[in-house]
């Protein structure tokens, strides 16, 4: 009988037959795990695709499949942030979304917030801030090991004791911001409340540029092993972004000239201090 018929018979492919496994250099893998991790120190939010990439850079012969293969089986991941950090509660009242066509054109007309989630050594924190949406100046922020209404809460609270009250306040869909606690504290001072659409990320787009710009500018350049040193360098950090840090989308002014226009009496930041 044939190998062809013998496959057929079988329901295998005739490549089948004829493979015979290779073994797998495991010492010249150890070397590439090296290159990879020596990568990540100081890239740490590549992902495979990347990492292979900037191997094939320094002069590796090597593709995508290999890197992800031995990033899988070393457990190694690119930092980024974790999914689904405002879960919603269908026991809360949701709002509509206000913004839809609306002309933001001056300062405190539109506050928007969101969470975000920071990795550390051997932990994680959450991050909420608070934004303008026209200066895109960071009015407040606050870090927290658990991901509670109240660090929102504080973070509101303070903004509304520095920078007075916005027109319209903007958040999703999240626990934290449909919660009574959160909710009453926007009713106390007569702001409308706005929430983004299900599944509408770009209903919130610029405090999700906001993460990315902390994130790549200054936690990933840090490797950051406490929730005190993150403190501390964010506080510098929110600093330099309001005080310092050039916008393109603001015509290369700072978010701390654009808000200060229109309220030159107001006190200095707290995030300067």
């Amino acid at each position: 009988m044939s190998i062809s018929k013998q496959c057929r018979i079988l329901g295998i492919h005739r490549s089948a037959y004829y493979y015979h496994p290779t073994q797998r250099d495991t010492a010249n893998e150890v070397v590439v795990l090296q290159a990879i991790l020596a990568v990540l120190s100081d890239i740490p939010f590549y992902g495979y695709r990347k990492v292979a990439l900037e191997l094939r850079k320094d002069g590796w012969d090597i593709t995508r499949k290999q890197v992800r293969r031995i990033m899988h089986q070393a457990g190694l991941r690119a930092i980024y942030s974790g999914k689904r950090t405002s879960q919603p509660n269908k026991q809360h009242p949701v709002y509509p979304y206000l913004l839809k066509d609306k002309k933001i054109w001056l300062p405190n007309q539109v506050w928007a917030t969101d969470i975000t989630y920071v990795k550390l050594k051997g932990s994680h924190v959450f991050l909420v801030a608070i934004l303008d949406l026209y200066s895109r100046r960071v009015l407040s922020w606050k870090l927290s090991n658990t991901i509670d209404t109240a660090f929102c809460v504080a973070a509101l609270e303070e903004a509304i004791a520095v920078w007075g009250t916005p027109s319209i306040f903007n958040t999703d869909q999240g626990s934290q911001f449909t919660a009574t606690a959160f909710v009453e504290v926007l009713k106390s001072h007569g702001i409308e409340i706005s929430m983004d659409g299900v599944n509408r990320c770009l209903d919130n787009i610029y405090v999700e540029r906001l993460w990315r710009s902390v994130k790549y500018e200054e936690i990933f350049l840090n490797d950051y092993a406490n929730m005190d040193a993150l403190q501390t360098g964010l506080k510098k950090y929110f600093s330099f972004y309001n005080e310092e840090r050039f916008h393109q989308s603001l015509d290369y002014r700072t978010p701390a000239e654009l808000y200060n226009q229109a309220f030159k009496t107001r006190p200095t930041s707290l995030l300067a201090a």
